[in-house]
């Protein structure tokens, strides 16, 4: 085998010369293809959102109207959509007033304040002997049924505040706001529409971005997490703006032998669009990363073709 791979490496270099160049660096990158010698690898990596959330609703119901438009930018807990909810205002409105009615109440507090007089005054009189004992008596339960009828008027005023409760929770799912900070990404019903399980609107959180770099398996241990990389997304007129590495995957992809990280981009004022492809530079990478693997002191790589390892 090892008088084959001097015929075998040039032939396989002649071969890669003929793919096009973002295909020979997808294939170098996987491991398939030798790197250009003297030519450090380039990584791979995707700009994408940090976070991205559908908005729906927790009912079922008409949408009343939606406050925003794809592109625009929403705070957490704006509201973002109306459902119709003309019944539930009438409940919260009826629930409301039975919880605030205050004239049951005084009258039983004034029925129990004449019962408890009159049970005063009949045992005065059996201290007398002008009335019986079973007058005595009744005159005391009278009073205490008096006090029992104040004790369920509270009561019933707590299941009102209860209800009215239910009815303000059941009035505010009729609104739905933004979980995050972000920007509207889709737009998927309009007003009129029924809302069952399909989300309304789609946003996505921009600050901070999530880049994912893909590395060849030659690289793993290089990169570990609070590493700082250069990263240059693939448009016109991109700024280079540095990375912080979230995490690295312990997973290898057996087809491709790459194994991917997760950085995190800073992006304040939004002026990185998310969905864009970039380029991570190992030179700016940080003294994170050259302190696992110093200079001379790693394995060297196997810049042959993977079919030949």
């Amino acid at each position: 085998m090892n008088d084959v791979l001097p015929t075998m490496l040039p032939g396989a270099l002649r071969r890669a010369a003929r793919f096009p160049v973002p295909l020979r660096l997808a294939l170098a990158l996987a491991g398939a293809l030798p790197a250009l010698p003297g030519a450090a690898a380039p990584l791979a990596c995707l700009i994408e959102p940090s976070q991205v959330v559908d908005i729906g609703s927790p009912v079922v119901g008409v949408i009343a109207s939606v406050e925003v438009e794809r592109g625009d930018a929403v705070r957490r807990g704006m509201v973002v959509a109306t459902l119709r909810r003309d019944v539930e205002r009438a409940n919260l409105g009826a629930a409301t007033a039975r919880s605030q009615v205050q004239a049951e109440l005084r009258a039983a507090r004034a029925a129990a304040a004449l019962a408890q007089s009159k049970l005063v005054r009949a045992e005065d009189l059996r201290r007398q002997n002008f009335i019986s004992e079973v007058a005595l008596e009744q005159a005391r339960s009278e009073a205490e049924v008096a006090q029992r009828r104040v004790d369920a008027v509270r009561e019933q005023q707590r299941a009102a505040a209860s209800d009215a409760e239910a009815a303000r929770t059941q009035f505010a799912q009729r609104e739905l706001g933004a979980t995050i900070d972000g920007i509207v990404t889709e737009r998927f019903l309009n007003p009129g529409e029924r809302v069952d399980d399909k989300p309304i609107l789609r946003i996505a959180r921009l600050d901070p971005l999530r880049v994912e770099l893909v590395l060849p398996l030659a690289d793993m241990g290089r990169l570990k997490a609070g590493d700082t990389l250069t990263l240059k997304p693939d448009y016109p007129g991109a700024p280079t703006r540095s990375a912080t590495v979230e995490r690295v995957d312990r997973v290898v992809d057996a087809a491709s032998r790459t194994f991917r990280a997760r950085l995190t981009l800073p992006n304040p004022e939004h002026a990185i669009p998310a969905g864009v492809r970039c380029v991570a530079d190992w030179g700016g990478a940080k003294a994170a990363a050259q302190s696992v693997v110093p200079e001379g002191s790693g394995p060297a790589r196997d810049m042959r073709p993977a079919v030949l390892r």
